[in-house]
């Protein structure tokens, strides 16, 4: 079992920038695949960023790709995802997740979701 708590959520004003953390718990988390997802109201659930367990290689929703950075630091079993360049359409409640898979970015893929943070982006 993997636990996961996300925080960092808030509102920020457009080009600002917010930094979301994933603490996670449990079996050796430090071995697992990072995502991040974001679902926007109205919208389906989307990709947002992953990054396996070496931190070797990372990978990006092209929305998001340029604007956001996804990094872990595995001695604190945590993943962060720094957004800047903020943009309304960033608007979504974004969620940790986990899986064992090393790259996907498909959400059925992961077994394990924290709760999920909201992040608002006014215009």
């Amino acid at each position: 079992q993997v636990q996961l708590v996300e925080s960092g959520g808030g509102l920020v004003q457009a080009g600002g920038s917010l930094r979301l953390s994933c603490a996670a718990s449990g079996r050796t988390f430090s071995t697992w695949t990072g995502g991040w997802f974001r679902r926007a109201p109205g919208k389906e659930r989307e990709f947002v960023a992953g990054i396996p367990w070496t931190g070797s290689s990372t990978y990006y929703a092209d929305s998001v790709k340029g604007r956001f950075t996804i990094a872990r630091d595995n001695a604190k079993n945590t993943v962060y995802l720094q957004m800047n360049s903020l943009k309304p359409e960033d608007t979504a409640v974004y969620y940790c997740a986990a899986t064992r898979v090393i790259t996907t970015r498909n959400p059925n893929e992961y077994p394990y979701w924290g709760q999920g943070a909201q992040v608002t982006v006014s215009s």
